[in-house]
């Protein structure tokens, strides 16, 4: 909604800098100006209001570069404004509110390109691994559960997984508060554990990055409003356990292709049910993994990672189901993210798959940036 109501300003302040034009080349009798204007001030107003509806087809077609044309267009703007005061003045509050929303896009793309960055180093590392494919030979020293859920994904006789890319909408929340929507684009690299996860929530209409990094066995949390005032800023080791219970949470329902990962230990628990411990750079978490007869995993419990609001310790879950055939691997496509407090269940998180890709090659282009990021929500 707010993109709209930026988009219309825009629109509008363009349109009167015609004005100008029209006073300068006598087309009508425009009143509201009560200065002459000589013809080559005229041909700045008709530039500058040409370069204003161009930019309203920049943010229509959500291009997130439409915030340099726009700050060259507000420096002009605001030049012939100030030669035109008395007639002109009231621009300056348009010109203003188009810079906070150039701020605030320049802000969101700076913080972006932090992950992107991280993207392509790790895109670059992966890639140089050889692409060997994963064979009945590979799951052999594995538990029958896994064994059995590694073939109803169909992982054998197919390249190991180096890296993953995943998209997801969905709904998220804190104790005592509603739900909000987001988007979030993240990859993952297995070579050196990272899991580099970036999201946009929707709230009260603006859009609210946020960027989970972990990456050389550290883990960071940044939210920023306008991607550049800190709402939330964690880091240490605390996170850094935690996150490491995300990163096996993706590998065993996400790339599952991974789970022969000599870091892994395993040790059989039931007919449904198997633990896992994985040990990443002197850090070891515990999960459960629960299976059905199908061979589906149906459900992830560790009781190794932290809410990061309180950064209190309690078990936590990822029930998942509606399996589909993705690009021939049977995976799910909706979870859920659940804490076990001592007082009841509270599921915070709902996440629908919508993209998902295996060892990739090309650098980022970010997606939930170029789509949704661009300014507000839409």
């Amino acid at each position: 909604m707010l993109r709209y109501i930026l988009i219309f300003i825009i629109l509008t302040h363009g349109l009167i800098h015609l004005m100008g034009f029209a006073k300068a080349f006598d087309y009508g009798n425009i009143t509201q100006l009560t200065k002459t204007v000589s013809k080559p001030f005229g041909a700045f107003w008709f530039a500058t209001a040409v370069l204003f509806i161009i930019i309203t087809l920049f943010l229509l077609l959500k291009k997130d570069w439409w915030w340099i044309p726009a700050l060259i267009a507000i420096i002009i703007s605001q030049v012939l404004i100030i030669s035109f005061w008395s007639d002109a003045k009231f621009g300056t509050i348009a010109n203003l509110l188009i810079l906070v929303a150039i701020i605030n896009a320049w802000g969101i793309q700076h913080f972006v390109n932090t992950y992107k960055s991280d993207v392509t180093a790790g895109l670059n590392r992966t890639n140089k691994i050889e692409n060997n494919l994963l064979t009945i030979k590979d799951i052999e020293p594995l538990p029958e559960l896994v064994q059995q859920y590694l073939t109803y994904v169909g992982v054998l006789n197919k390249p190991k997984v180096k890296n993953t890319k995943v998209i997801f909408e969905g709904e998220m929340r804190e104790q005592g508060k509603d739900w909000f929507k987001f988007t979030s684009e993240q990859y993952n690299f297995f070579d050196t554990p990272t899991r580099l996860f970036f999201m946009k929530a929707t709230m009260f209409g603006i859009t609210i990055p946020g960027y989970h990094a972990y990456k050389n066995a550290n883990a960071t949390m940044q939210i920023k409003l306008a991607g550049l005032f800190h709402i939330v800023n964690v880091k240490g080791n605390t996170l850094t356990k935690a996150e490491t219970v995300t990163l096996f949470n993706d590998m065993c329902i996400f790339a599952p292709a991974t789970l022969i990962d000599k870091r892994i230990s395993w040790q059989p628990v039931d007919s449904s049910s198997v633990k896992a411990i994985f040990t990443t750079e002197g850090i070891s978490i515990t999960a459960i993994l629960y299976f059905n007869k199908e061979g589906q995993l149906i459900n992830f419990i560790s009781d190794d990672r932290y809410a990061v609001s309180e950064m209190k310790r309690d078990r936590f879950s990822t029930p998942v189901s509606n399996y589909k055939n993705i690009y021939g691997y049977n995976l799910p496509t909706y979870g859920e993210t659940v804490w076990h407090y001592p007082e009841g269940n509270f599921t915070y998180g709902k996440f629908n798959l919508q993209q998902l890709e295996y060892n990739c090659k090309f650098k980022p282009r970010l997606h939930v940036y170029n789509r949704d990021l661009n300014l507000f929500s839409y």
